[in-house]
């Protein structure tokens, strides 16, 4: 996802860029702040703000349409077990309609004067006392039928309530989805207004040449599962960030995390924001291949620390999953899955 504070390739004029690209890790290592910052630079500045804010409106997208996923889940259930509860009820009630029909047909004269006409008292006598336990299981059926039917309401209106918190959240997907695309489509204007060799040079600024990581030294990942998220993670390098999407074409943060963390078994939230807490808080220093690295105090953004002070991402749109610097923005937080 967007990570504005990208490193300055070689050629690109650090000194002019850092003026308003304040969040530039580059900017910041080199502390070079001209005296007044050119028309391109304030159009450079504003790109990054409006990735960043992209970044953070594709977060939230994300996680409405988590939500939105597990209600459809939860609804999908719940009409599932009411259907099977009201063809139980609709059992029930034919079971004790016959059995109604039955004794009104046989009940039409008073027991004392059918004992009096019997041929034989005493089956009649024993025939009563079966009708009289009949009676007092058909008493226990309605019983189970009106607390099947009050259970069937309370999940009817359960999916209801559901259905209602679904709609709430494909509405925040439609409008965070829209957020999204204003922002990225304001940022490509403004790239678009820039000079060709203006153009040029933010373009190098954004990419990255490398494609291996420049050794991991002592490093070794915490666990099995850790190492499989690396090899998963180094596997995406190259590939596309496109917003909303966890792989395994194009990804955009979180994504690039979740999918690495699944090639190794393991689920994890969709958000940076979920994934910030999948784990144990550990210090910067004590990060390990596989850690997952959040950044601002929104979590807005993650990587995933590879050793020798680089982390892996998706940086953001026109930047491909690639290797930067662990403090390409300052306090990060790590945790280990």
């Amino acid at each position: 996802m967007v990570s504005h504070r990208r490193l300055a390739a070689p050629g690109f004029d650090r000194g002019a860029n850092a003026a308003l690209c304040i969040m530039s890790a580059a900017a910041a290592a080199l502390g070079a702040v001209p005296a007044m910052a050119a028309p391109q630079d304030d159009t450079r500045a504003k790109v990054d703000r409006l990735y960043e804010e992209a970044e953070k409106a594709t977060e939230a997208y994300n996680k409405a349409d988590e939500r939105a996923d597990k209600l459809r889940e939860q609804v999908s259930t719940a009409q599932d077990r009411i259907a099977r509860q009201q063809e139980s009820i609709n059992s029930m009630r034919d079971a004790l309609g016959s059995l109604a029909g039955a004794q009104y047909r046989s009940g039409g004269i008073d027991p004392s004067l059918v004992l009096l006409l019997s041929d034989d008292p005493a089956d009649y006598l024993d025939k009563a006392a079966r009708l009289a336990r009949l009676s007092a299981h058909q008493a226990g059926q309605l019983k189970d039928l009106q607390d099947a039917m009050r259970v069937l309401a309370q999940e009817r209106a359960e999916a209801t309530r559901k259905l209602t918190q679904l709609e709430k959240s494909r509405k925040a997907v439609v409008a965070h989805k829209r957020t999204v695309e204003h922002k990225l489509a304001h940022a490509r204007r403004l790239l678009n207004s820039l000079t060709a060799a203006d153009r040029a040079a933010y373009d190098r600024a954004s990419r990255s040449d490398r494609i291996d990581l420049p050794g991991f030294g002592d490093a070794l990942p915490s666990s099995g599962r850790a190492a499989a998220a690396v090899a998963a993670a180094q596997s995406a390098l190259g590939r596309p960030y496109i917003w909303g999407a966890n792989g395994p074409s194009g990804f955009d943060c979180s994504g690039l995390i979740q999918w690495s963390y699944a090639q190794a078994g393991v689920a994890l939230p969709r958000t940076s924001q979920g994934q910030r807490y999948a784990g144990q808080q550990i210090p910067l220093s004590e990060a390990q291949p596989g850690d997952v690295v959040t950044y601002r105090n929104d979590a807005s953004h993650v990587g995933m620390y590879m050793g020798n002070g680089q982390v892996i991402h998706a940086p953001y749109p026109g930047a491909p999953v690639r290797y930067d610097p662990v403090g390409m923005i300052p306090g990060a937080t790590v945790t280990r899955v």
